[in-house]
C-alpha cells in the first residue's frame, strides 16, 4: 500500500479539541472505494505517521474526512495538526484498510466513547440505509467535546448522547442488555469503556462484540520472549528473531520490504498470512475467533509458540 499525495480541501471546527479534515486528489480524480469502519494512515511529516478513522460518506469517492483530537499529551500529530496544518497541504495518505468492518447482521448496538464515534459514524449510515435496527450510546466527559454530535444521523430515537459534565451516566451492562441472537455490537473509545465492554461480551454468544483501540493492550509481564525462526516462502530466506526484536524489525534488517505503520498492534498494516506454526498474538486488533484461526498474524508485536513460522512474504 503506496502512500498517496492528497490536498486538505477543508479544515472543520467539530468540537472543542477537535477539527475535521477533508482530503481530496489534487487532480480531482476519484479516491479508492472504503467501507464503514476503515482507517487511513497519514504522513503528517517525515518523522509523524498517524492512523485516523474515515468518518465521511463511504458513497463520496471525491472526499475522504477524517477528525483529529487535540491530545493533552500529544506525540506531535495532533499538535501538528491543529496548529500547523492548512487548506491547500498536501499529505501522503494510504488507501483505507478496515479491521473495524461491519459484518452483516438482523440488527446492531453501537458504543462510542469521545472521538471513537468517528469510525461509529458511516457504520450508522451504511445500516441506517439497509434498513436495519440501530441503538447508540454516545459518551463524552464534556458535551462541548463531543464531535458530530449535531450530525442529523445522531438526530434520531435510537441515539442516546450522555455528558458526564450534564451528570448524565450510563449503566452499559443495563443500557446494552443481552445482546439477542445474531445482534452485533461495536464499541470504539478510550481504554476504560473497552475493558468494560469487553468485561460484558465474556458472557455474550462468541463474536457479538467487536472493538476498536487506539492504545495497544497492556501485555502480561511474564510473556514468553524468546528465539525463533521465520521462513519467508516467496522470498525464499529464514530470518532468525531474538529477544527483545519484533518480526518486523528483523525481516527489514534482511532487506525485505513489509508495509507497516503504528508498530503497536493497532493499525493492521503489517497483517500477513501465517503459514504454518502457532504464533504467540500480542495486537489489540484481532477478534477471539479470528487468533483461533491462527491464518494471520500482526508482525510488528506478535511472536511464535512454536520454533519457526512460515510467513506468506
Amino acid at each position: 500500500m503506496e502512500f498517496r499525495p492528497l490536498r486538505v480541501r477543508d479544515i472543520r471546527w467539530e468540537a472543542e479539541g477537535v477539527l475535521s479534515i477533508g482530503l481530496t486528489d489534487p487532480a480531482g480524480r476519484e479516491l479508492p472505494p472504503w467501507s464503514a469502519g476503515a482507517h487511513v494512515d497519514v504522513r503528517l511529516s517525515a518523522a509523524i505517521e498517524r492512523q485516523f478513522s474515515l468518518c465521511s460518506d463511504p458513497a463520496d469517492r471525491r472526499t475522504w474526512r477524517i477528525a483529529v483530537l487535540r491530545e493533552e499529551v500529544s506525540r506531535g500529530g495532533s499538535r501538528y495538526v491543529h496548529e500547523a496544518l492548512r487548506p491547500g497541504d498536501l499529505l501522503d495518505v494510504r488507501s483505507p484498510v478496515n479491521n473495524f468492518g461491519l459484518r452483516p447482521a438482523p440488527r446492531y448496538v453501537f458504543v462510542a466513547g469521545g472521538i471513537g464515534i468517528t469510525p461509529i459514524l458511516p457504520m450508522i449510515r451504511s445500516v441506517r440505509d439497509l434498513g436495519l435496527p440501530w441503538r447508540l450510546a454516545y459518551l463524552g466527559r464534556r458535551a462541548a467535546g463531543m464531535a458530530f454530535a449535531t450530525d442529523p444521523l445522531l438526530d434520531s430515537p435510537g441515539a442516546q448522547l450522555f455528558a458526564a459534565d450534564r451528570g448524565e451516566r450510563i449503566d452499559l451492562a443495563g443500557w446494552i442488555g443481552v445482546p439477542g441472537d445474531g445482534t452485533a455490537v461495536y464499541c470504539c473509545g478510550p481504554r476504560r469503556l473497552l475493558d468494560a465492554a469487553e468485561g460484558l461480551a465474556a458472557c455474550w454468544a462468541p463474536g457479538t462484540l467487536r472493538t476498536e483501540r487506539f492504545q495497544p493492550v497492556p501485555q502480561p509481564a511474564d510473556q514468553c520472549d524468546g528465539s525463533f525462526t521465520v521462513d519467508c516462502a516467496r522470498s525464499g530466506c529464514s530470518v532468525a528473531v531474538g529477544p527483545g526484536r519484533s518480526i518486523l524489525s528483523c525481516l527489514e534488517a534482511a532487506g525485505l520490504d513489509v508495509p507497516s505503520s503504528c508498530r503497536e498492534g493497532v493499525c493492521g498494516t503489517c497483517e500477513t498470512r501465517l503459514l504454518e506454526g502457532i504464533p504467540e498474538h500480542r495486537d489489540s486488533i484481532l477478534a477471539p475467533d479470528e487468533r483461533a484461526a491462527g491464518d494471520v498474524m500482526m508482525i510488528c508485536v506478535s511472536r511464535a509458540r512454536t520454533p519457526a513460522l512460515v510467513l506468506d512474504i
